[in-house]
């Protein structure tokens, strides 16, 4: 029975632990995701990195991505910056690829 057991254990580690790497990427798109929409709005700096932190913390609001899309959306037409929702959606899915790619190569 212990192999069931160790098989189960592997399981729910390897369950863990892609968890936690999607987790990190989600993060660390988010953070790129900032600074994308930051340079768009001309923003640079400390405040890029600030504006970045607020798109990161607003996916704290609800599951999924629609509360990080709602942000920088927002932002971005508060900003008179045109951009459509393609086209914010298709920057998150890249930038999603690229935080992954980021994070295994750590």
């Amino acid at each position: 029975m212990s192999g069931m057991d160790d098989r189960s254990d592997a399981f729910e580690n390897k369950f863990a632990h892609d968890a936690e790497l999607r987790f990190k990427a989600e993060a660390r798109r988010n953070k790129l995701l900032g600074m994308w929409a930051a340079a768009l709005m001309g923003k640079a700096g400390e405040e890029a990195e600030a504006y970045a932190k607020e798109v990161v913390i607003s996916d704290l609001q609800e599951a999924g991505d629609e509360d990080v899309f709602r942000k920088v959306k927002g932002d971005l037409e508060a900003a008179n910056v045109e951009q459509s929702d393609h086209q914010i959606r298709r920057t998150m899915d890249e930038l999603l690829q690229t935080a992954r790619a980021q994070i295994i190569s750590e």
